[in-house]
């Protein structure tokens, strides 16, 4: 009986011990300790077993023993197994900074550290240019007449996002800017979402490119040049990075610059010969002032004795000799401003660089330290408003069309998706959102980027599936009343621009957040580097320690057992706890794989890939209960959040699985699949009962839909009739109209009304001849069906429309030539 006891006392203590990171020595006490009982009690055999325990924890975890023997066989072990890291990849990795995601990495995240990021919301200036600029740019766009009609943007449009500093969101005003934060950022571009030409053309220049490159890096007299032009829109700006063999891998750029001499009005200036070919540059056909990357050679040492002087950024006037610019790429579902560059032998000064001479070479770093920002805003923030305007079209289309007597969202088959998109669209608003709060707070996140990006955009891609589902023929048909089709054959953009989704997703979000965002491993490669044991040491064997308390912590927690004090109330406490545990297991995986694989899990993209969705659904659930506990909550919210954590958590735990059953070590799999989930799954998919009410809420005139509908253009009060304005005077008026169907429907089925009254419109006018409901009743019904009608009708055109060449245009219905030839010889005779 005592032995038993006392290996349980030790299994308990030593977790215990574990679970705080308390380090070698209190183990050692522990198992001492336990040892002497089982001595002096009689039960010697657990006693030495013990002593022998401690033993060994005083040789291989006491730092003055350890670095005697073990330490220098560690560090040269790990010497010979430690991923080589590129130069290029090491400049990724010093990209940005690490916060929330290195919580989530650490395995104990301190829920206050995200907390502590208050959000002061959007200065007066920033509301009030959403509430007024936005919705009349927004007012402006009709999808049919800029994708088909014009192939652009009206021309009053483009003066009117000029005038209004629409392209200088984010350069300071005292260089003519609107100085937004990155909040107002977001929301104008979701605003703007309305149509997604739009959102790109303004989202681009504020996003990866000349501008922002110029505030970070350009000399004054750049600055004091360019930037006021560029927030006025003098200048518009496109920025070459990708071309027909640099894509994904950017840092492959065939694209040359060498630096020479030339004679320029007489005098020899010394400068940069280019020769590029760059593909897909958004902007690139109206741009006045092009921003280049390329690599740059000085083969005459007129710079210096180095030769290859790296990837370099320049800034080139578009009437620079030897650019070739202007033609169009013709982007799939939206014709958003994009095309190719070439440039053969285009010389252009020094002073062309962006920082000048002392930025050669920094090129790929300039970039990475950019796109940590812009990543995070731009696709993301198009991303979430589409969610935000497809749901609204959605919810009000779903209940205005009537099947078999009933509106289609009471139907359970068009519940399901209406819930899952106002869940995919919450998550992506408070995902955002909360991301661009960090911004603000002087965070540049580089993992979150990543995830932001690859996450949002992919719920775009299911968001806009669903809404043309329960659309139907509505959004199939395309023509000027059509407002979802366009954008929905859009979306393959967003997927692929900015880092395709795929290579994020597989290489990118793991990838770089195991080494950048782990609390040691970057720690144990500078060692490497460094050839310092002593800072080794330190580093690896806390390393160790934090993999005991991993396990210890995920083990522990998934029996119930010490869940750690968050500081949520209510229902998202539960979550919060949930994801504590889950973050250990995430962290102990992550060392797993890259202890068991080393280098070679950077080919085994597919467990990459697992570990970087079980790191982005923590971190999107992270970002709602921090909006749930920022904001003001309405009556249905609270169904929304459960959907949207148990989706996402029910997500992370089927990633888990995933890398539990594909780990090429099988043994290591199944035992990570015992500390981490001891109990098994604990997340089921969301409930029905939460779909329905939720459903309900966004089909209707609820205050969860106009929280949802927050910030959108949602008054009919632009150039262009507004869906969303419409289908929301609808449900306004929905309920009484409810009603009153119901009160003609069951009298047309009692045969109290003519069975020649099939359309509504004739019901109505039955219902009134027979008193069953008042003239009042009788022209608000002609009203709201005439509404109704016009928001369930689609176009039609002539028949040749569609033909761009008429001369191939076929008339099927022509007479046989045969027939014709047979009349012609009658009326001879």
């Amino acid at each position: 009986m005592l032995t038993l006891l006392l290996i349980v006392l030790a299994a308990v203590g030593l977790l215990a011990v574990m679970r705080r990171e308390a380090g070698a020595t209190a183990a050692l006490v522990v198992l001492a300790v336990l040892g002497l009982v089982g001595l002096v009690f009689d039960a010697a055999v657990i006693g030495v077993l013990l002593l022998l325990g401690a033993a060994a924890v005083a040789i291989a975890g006491l730092p003055a023993l350890r670095r005697q023997w073990l330490t220098p066989r560690l560090f040269a072990m790990f010497k010979k197994v430690a991923p080589k890291v590129s130069d290029t990849e090491r400049t990724a990795l010093e990209a940005g900074t690490v916060s929330w995601d290195g919580e989530l990495f650490s395995g104990k995240p301190q829920w206050n550290k995200l907390l502590n990021f208050k959000d002061d919301g959007l200065r007066e200036d920033e509301q009030a240019f959403l509430d007024n600029q936005c919705a009349k740019a927004a007012g402006m766009c009709n999808a049919w007449d800029i994708a088909i009609e014009r192939a652009d943007l009206p021309q009053q449009l483009w003066d009117y996002l000029k005038k209004e500093g629409f392209f200088g969101m984010i350069i300071p005003k005292e260089y003519g800017g609107l100085g937004f934060s990155a909040k107002a950022q977001s929301m104008v571009l979701q605003k703007l979402s309305a149509n997604e030409t739009l959102m790109v053309t303004v989202g681009v220049p504020n996003s990866l490119g000349p501008g922002e490159l110029l505030l970070k890096y350009g000399t004054q007299e750049q600055k004091d040049h360019y930037l006021p032009r560029l927030s006025d829109g003098r200048e518009i700006p496109c920025f070459g990075l990708t071309g027909p063999r640099a894509g994904s891998d950017a840092t492959s750029l065939p694209d040359t610059g060498v630096v020479c001499k030339q004679m320029v009005n007489g005098e020899e200036v010394l400068g940069l010969r280019l020769n590029f070919e760059k593909r897909w540059i958004t902007l690139a056909p109206i741009a006045t002032v092009v921003g280049l990357a390329f690599r740059l050679f000085d083969p005459e040492n007129l710079l210096g004795d180095e030769e290859d002087r790296g990837i370099t950024l320049a800034l080139i006037p578009r009437d620079t000799d030897g650019m070739e610019i202007g033609r169009r790429h013709h982007p799939i579902g939206s014709p958003f401003m994009n095309g190719p560059i070439k440039g053969k032998d285009v010389f252009v000064p020094l002073d062309t660089i962006i920082g000048g001479p002392d930025m050669i070479g920094q090129g790929w770093r300039m970039l990475v330290e950019c796109l940590s920002i812009g990543r995070c805003i731009t696709l993301p923030s198009g991303a979430t408003g589409t969610a935000r305007y497809a749901l609204g079209w959605s919810g009000g289309f779903t209940r205005v069309r009537r099947q078999f007597n009933v509106p289609v969202a009471e139907m359970e088959g068009v519940q399901e998706p209406l819930a899952r998109m106002a869940a995919l669209g919450y998550i992506a608003q408070a995902t955002v959102y909360q991301t661009a709060n960090l911004i603000d707070h002087g965070e540049k996140p580089a993992v979150p980027s990543a995830i932001l990006k690859s996450q949002l955009t992919e719920f775009q891609r299911d968001i806009l599936a669903d809404a043309m589902d329960v659309h139907g023929g509505k959004a199939v048909t395309l023509g000027p009343r059509n407002y979802l089709g366009i954008g929905y054959s859009a979306n393959p953009v967003a997927i692929t621009v900015e880092g395709a989704n795929i290579m994020t997703r597989n290489l990118m979000i793991f990838g770089q957040g195991a080494i950048r965002c782990h609390p040691y491993v970057l720690e144990e490669l500078a060692a490497k580097d460094a050839n310092d044991i002593k800072a080794f040491d330190k580093a690896f064997f806390s390393h160790a320690g934090l993999i005991f308390g991993n396990a210890a912590r995920a083990f522990t927690m998934g029996f119930g057992i010490g869940k750690p004090n968050v500081p949520f109330d209510g229902p998202a406490a539960a979550y919060a706890q949930d994801i504590a545990r889950l973050s250990a297991g995430f962290g102990l995986c992550a060392d797993a794989a890259m202890a068991s694989l080393g280098s070679a899990l950077k080919k085994r993209e597919m467990l990459s890939a697992r570990l970087g969705d079980v790191l982005s659904n923590l971190y999107l659930a992270s970002m709602v209960l921090k909006q749930w506990q920022a904001g003001d909550k309405v009556e249905g919210e609270e169904a929304l959040l459960h959907y949207s954590c148990r989706f996402l958590l029910q997500r992370a735990e089927q990633a888990f699985v995933e890398i539990f059953d594909n780990l090429p070590n099988r043994a290591l799999g199944k035992t990570l699949k015992v500390i981490v989930m001891p109990t098994g799954r604990r997340w089921d998919k969301p409930h029905d009962d939460d779909a329905r009410d939720i459903a309900k809420r966004v089909s209707t005139h609820s205050a969860l839909r106009t929280k949802l509908l927050h910030n959108t253009w949602d008054a009919d009060d632009g150039e262009q009739r507004n869906p969303l304005a419409r289908y929301n005077a609808l449900l306004v008026d929905y309920e009484r109209a409810e009603a009153i169907y119901r009160t003609v429907n069951k009298a047309y089925a009692k045969g109290e009304l003519p069975q020649t009254a099939l359309h509504p419109e004739a019901r109505v006018e039955a219902a009134l001849e027979g008193r069953l409901i008042s003239e009042e009743d009788a022209q608000f019904m002609r009203e709201f069906e005439a509404e109704v009608l016009e928001m369930l009708t689609v176009d039609d055109f002539p028949y040749e429309t569609f033909a761009t060449d008429k001369s191939t245009l076929i008339d099927h219905n022509a007479k046989p030539q045969s027939t014709q030839a047979s009349k012609t010889a009658d009326s001879i005779k």
